[in-house]
């Protein structure tokens, strides 16, 4: 055998018990240190790095994130180690999203900075990564944008640009954290594949995704290297261009390139080309030459002001230089000249919009909230913003959507509190807190998600909010205002107002499901718990409490969830609030299914159901009347589950794929499997054609291991395996260890049933390993059943301990197990 012969042979055990090796190496700690910090034993680990036995999927997932690296790429040596079944197909969105670009609009009077421009360029192909320097309003982003249209159709899979705030007046740089799923959203990234919580799994998720691209990723105004730095691109082609006014000395990496204000003749001709001056003798500029240098002088030569400087020339032909000169001349230096300049022709009404837009706690921002801000029409207030932005005061990066400059943006703040009474600047901010709430919550609205329960209360309705037709609409404005409502609570908080921040993080909750992960929710309703017990309103504490336990059950943080929604119980009762009762009836039955209990959460998903319909909440009703047909099929009642699953879907709703209806199908399809297998099959095929057209991969992989059951159940074993292959192709792209406990089960029945028991004991076992780490007593308890099912004919001694240990887990036993639902917002449909 030669050479090449011997490589092409190498075991794929014994290759990926080196890769294991490798990663301990990179951990840089013994194996009784490593086990321990991965929760494994020290026998199993050391077992998985000799090649003696292939661990766990978990296991190799503990590992990598102990070492920092990105798990997914050693999925398929695992497969190959590990899986005698072929490898499971590969399976995605139905529709591959068009390429996104964010990038600012491209100046048409890029003037001069060819040397830089070349540098920069060629920092990209060298590097791949380059960051500009500069002072403010010297032009690095003008620089970075325009580099960035060049390179479009070397990197055409993706254009981004983030604004990281590290110089913003009034506001903090933006986290890396929040950064980073900004970024991921705008690359299509489905949420269920974005890690719940950790910088440097984000960091590996992004590096892992711009490695398939080709992209290139503005990222602008840094405040330093560390803020930047889990955001840079690692392996593959795509490209990452930096601006901050600071140089990043700890990006030793990047090579900078620094930007001074422009040349006299650079500055000559872009004063000349942005106010339009036609040159020649005849030329405004060319009549007065000495007027014309104190402009750039007044200016300092820099790209900005000269633009504001310009516009003032352009839009009044009846002006010479020299009464440009005047009118600069009044102003502070060469930033305030050309800021108060331009502000002090404006007409009244507008001088007073730009002052308050410097309040604003976000980024860009659209005309609704500045027309909540100045009190005005919405109409007015798009005639404002243009007329701004002809002024170069206010900039739009992408239709409809505004933005002020760094340093005018400090200059708007400057000038409101000079010019502008305390009182009527507070009321002006507590119009935009007002605004957010109750555009949040008609957002919410929109979504297929039990309501958050009682309406907006803070402040008064704006009186014109942004309409949303369709859950997909709402969720494109969630996620284009997701940095405004951070910041909006950030302020409210600061602010003082507590009523703002108890209710918006309720309208948010269908987002977070989506796009944002646990991690931060919980941090939202800690502070709403906060601002509920400094407000002392009953109500509102007892919801703080069931939202704070809703968000600790969703991190995976079971004894918190439970303790919180005690707290909320007692609180509940006394308030007498009917729709809180049912919330939280919902959210307890969830939370006791996954401690192993059946009678008790059947009875919540009932009383709920009750105290919605009491509380005249009908489509709320449906979710936690679906939640009850889920939990009969898995107590063996399947001719009512069918039949209460049925009333479901009678109950009338625009969206086809609305969950309750979805589940509905799903458990009719499972419960009918049996005795109907025709009509089975239609109910799940039509489950799985509409979470597919609904983009929601969770949802997907739901079905397609139901429909794995189902046709289990029919005796179809081939297909059953197909559909459960596919179910968990799906899952290892999501990323997501606390779904695949729901699946392992149901999956490793399927293989015992179809002869293959060395792989059913192998999903078992880790089923197993998985369940008690996050608290799921019932699943831990069928995979105990289900050993000890497989081992009965070979080692029925060992079966008898399993059976034993299950039966001492109070724990449901069903003969087809299958995953349960989730809480309402991890079940809620991606697009």
């Amino acid at each position: 055998m030669g050479v090449q012969e011997r490589k092409d042979a190498v075991d794929p055990q014994e290759e990926l018990a080196a890769r294991l090796r490798r990663l301990q190496e990179l951990s840089g700690l013994g194996v009784r240190a490593l086990a321990k910090d991965t929760g494994l034993s020290s026998s199993s680990l050391s077992r998985y790095l000799n090649g003696r036995t292939v661990p766990p999927w978990p296991a190799v997932v503990a590992l990598c994130r102990r070492a920092k690296r990105d798990p997914r790429p050693l999925r398929p040596l695992w497969e190959r180690s590990s899986n005698p079944l072929p490898a499971p197909p590969k399976a995605g969105r139905q529709v591959q999203p068009r390429p996104r670009n964010d990038l600012p609009r491209d100046v048409p009077d890029f003037t001069g900075r060819q040397e830089q421009l070349d540098a920069l360029l060629a920092a990209v192909d060298s590097h791949r990564i380059v960051a500009v320097d500069g002072m403010a309003g010297v032009g690095k982003t003008c620089l970075a944008v325009h580099a960035a249209h060049r390179l479009t159709g070397r990197f055409p899979d993706a254009q981004l640009y983030v604004d990281l705030h590290g110089f913003t007046e009034g506001r903090p740089p933006l986290d890396p954290d929040s950064a980073l799923r900004m970024l991921l959203g705008a690359l299509g990234v489905p949420s269920e594949r974005v890690p719940q919580d950790g910088i440097e799994q984000l960091a590996a998720c992004w590096r892992s995704e711009l490695a398939r691209r080709r992209a290139v990723v503005v990222l602008d105004n840094a405040a330093d290297a560390e803020q930047v730095r889990p955001l840079l691109p690692g392996a593959g082609s795509s490209v990452a261009l930096i601006t901050s006014r600071n140089r990043l000395l700890g990006l030793e990496e990047v090579p900078p390139v620094s930007l001074d204000v422009l040349s006299p003749r650079e500055s000559a001709e872009l004063l000349a080309r942005a106010s339009g001056d036609p040159g020649g003798p005849d030329g405004r500029l060319a009549r007065d030459p000495g007027a014309a240098a104190e402009v750039l002088r007044l200016c300092g030569h820099l790209p900005l002001a000269l633009r504001l400087a310009a516009a003032r020339l352009r839009h009044r032909p009846g002006w010479t230089v020299g009464i440009l000169v005047e009118r600069m001349a009044e102003g502070a230096d060469e930033f305030d000249t050309a800021f108060a300049m331009s502000v002090r022709q404006l007409p009244r009404d507008q001088a007073r919009l730009f002052r308050m837009l410097g309040l604003l706690p976000g980024a860009a921002f659209d005309v609704y909230v500045a027309a909540a801000l100045a009190g005005v029409p919405l109409r007015g207030a798009r005639a404002m913003l243009e007329d701004l932005h002809d002024a170069h005061l206010v900039q739009q990066p992408v239709a409809g959507r505004y933005r002020l400059h760094d340093l005018v943006h400090q200059h708007a703040r400057r000038a409101g509190a000079e010019q502008d009474p305390p009182a009527e600047r507070e009321r002006a901010l507590r119009r935009v807190l007002d605004y957010y709430v109750h555009a949040a919550a008609a957002a919410d609205a929109a979504m297929p998600f039990p309501s958050a329960g009682r309406a907006a209360s803070a402040g008064r309705p704006p009186a014109e909010l942004p309409r949303f037709p369709d859950k997909a609409a709402a969720f494109d404005w969630l996620v284009a205002e997701y940095g405004n409502l951070m910041a909006a609570f950030e302020t409210a908080a600061a602010t003082g107002a507590d009523v703002h921040v108890c209710e918006l993080p309720r309208f948010l909750r269908a987002y977070f499901a989506r796009r944002c992960g646990t991690t931060h929710l919980n941090v939202l309703f800690e502070r709403s718990l906060a601002a509920a017990e400094r407000l002392g309103d009953p109500l509102r504490l007892a919801e703080a409490h069931s939202d704070l336990g809703f968000a600790r059950y969703n991190a995976g943080r079971m004894a918190e969830a439970a303790a919180a929604y005690e707290e909320a119980g007692r609180r509940v009762s006394g308030t007498g609030d009917v729709r809180a009762g049912a919330e939280l009836a919902l959210r307890r039955g969830y939370l006791r299914w996954d401690e192993g209990l059946v009678e008790e959460p059947l009875a919540l998903f009932r009383l709920a159901v009750r105290r919605y319909e009491e509380a005249g909440h009908p489509m709320e009703a449906a979710h936690a009347a679906v939640a009850e047909a889920w939990a009969l099929l898995q107590l063996g009642h399947r001719e009512e589950a069918a039949r209460r699953a049925r009333e479901v879907l009678a109950v009338p709703h625009d969206d086809p794929a609305w969950p309750p209806a979805l589940t509905a199908r799903i458990t009719l399809g499972v419960a009918l499997a049996p005795d109907e297998p025709d009509e089975a099959t239609e109910h799940l095929r039509r489950a799985l054609a509409l979470a597919r057209e609904d983009g929601h991969l969770n949802n997907q992989a739901w079905t397609l291991n139901c429909l794995g059951v189902a046709l289990r159940r029919m005796g179809r074993y081939e297909e059953a395996l197909a559909s459960h292959r596919e179910a968990f192709a799906l899952l290892d792209e999501l990323f997501e260890e606390h779904w695949k406990i729901r699946f392992l089960n149901g999956y490793a029945e399927t293989c015992r049933l179809a002869g293959l028991p060395e792989e059913a004991l192998r999903l078992h076992r880790e089923a197993l390993e998985l369940a008690p780490r996050l608290g799921h007593r019932y699943e831990e308890g069928l995979a105990h059943e289900g050993i000890a099912a497989v081992l009965d004919t070979t080692d029925p001694v060992a079966a008898a301990e399993h059976r034993a240990a299950a039966g001492r887990i109070d724990a449901l036993r069903d003969s087809g197990p299958v995953p349960g639902p989730r809480a309402e917002p991890v079940a809620e449909p991606v697009r």
